[in-house]
């Protein structure tokens, strides 16, 4: 039914007097709504960089913030923190560098969530299908340990090998590599508890061929990831090598003895 001339006046008429009592724009409380969900998202975000953050680059950050606003970070104690650590192990393997013939070293230096880790490679520790230490990582093990005993870090000492399975002359004794590699790590905290280093601070760990030393930390362990980086002979000396890790304290024994004697 069609609109009469009153009505439609009636209702332009109050469509004007709607528009001059509406302010324009938003309503003032969804600025402050926005502003939430925007504190929200950022909170979430730094949550999940927290939750994967690695402590050794933290600490590198905390301390150039302390050098930026011209502030010196008193420490609680005289011990090496983790990217002291770091520092000191680059520092070895500059020296290493210049003593060799190739300014080459079998030594590298890596961090990570679990902390520093210095790794060594088998070629030059083990002769083939041993768990004997050579005298080239006895020589290497000597320059490490005043960084460890300057720190109050668990050590981590792990044995890696390439996905060939031990000889089967071998095999009474080492049947697959599992027992390698385990051996080639307890070997080495033998040899650091020689050189002085407390048994309390030290573990020793088999890994075999299932933590490829050039594999992305988002890559699954399958056989198809240990025979991708096992394909060359490059890729195999790479992975026979023995590591010894400065454990972060969320990694560590110690913290792990101390959360469940809280619980």
């Amino acid at each position: 039914m069609p609109k009469s001339y009153k009505e439609k006046k009636a209702y332009k008429l109050g469509i004007k007097k709607g528009k001059s009592q509406v302010e324009e724009g938003l309503p003032g409380w969804f600025a402050t709504f926005a502003d939430m969900m925007t504190l929200l998202f950022a909170f979430f975000v730094l949550l999940a960089a927290i939750s994967t953050i690695d402590p050794v680059k933290l600490q590198e950050m905390a301390d150039a913030m302390g050098k930026s606003v011209g502030k010196t970070i008193k420490k609680d104690s005289q011990a090496m923190n983790l990217s002291d650590v770091k520092k000191a192990v680059q520092s070895m393997i500059k020296e290493m560098q210049k003593e060799s013939e190739t300014n080459e070293t079998p030594v590298e230096v890596s961090t990570g969530p679990k902390g520093v880790t210095i790794g060594i490679s088998s070629d030059i520790s083990f002769a083939s299908g041993s768990a004997k230490t050579m005298p080239q990582i006895v020589d290497i093990l000597t320059k490490i340990v005043p960084t460890i005993k300057k720190s109050y870090f668990q050590i981590a000492v792990e044995g890696h090998t390439d996905n060939e399975q031990p000889p089967e002359a071998l095999q009474v004794k080492y049947p697959t590599n599992w027992e390698l590699s385990t051996a080639r790590a307890s070997a080495v905290v033998r040899e650091l508890i020689r050189l002085g280093v407390n048994p309390i601070r030290l573990e020793a760990v088999g890994y075999g061929e299932y933590v490829p030393r050039d594999r992305a930390s988002h890559e699954l362990i399958t056989q198809k990831i240990i025979l991708k980086y096992n394909n060359t002979a490059q890729q195999k000396a790479r992975n026979r090598r023995v590591e010894i890790t400065f454990l972060a304290p969320s990694y560590s024994r110690t913290s792990e003895q101390k959360s469940d004697s809280d619980s």
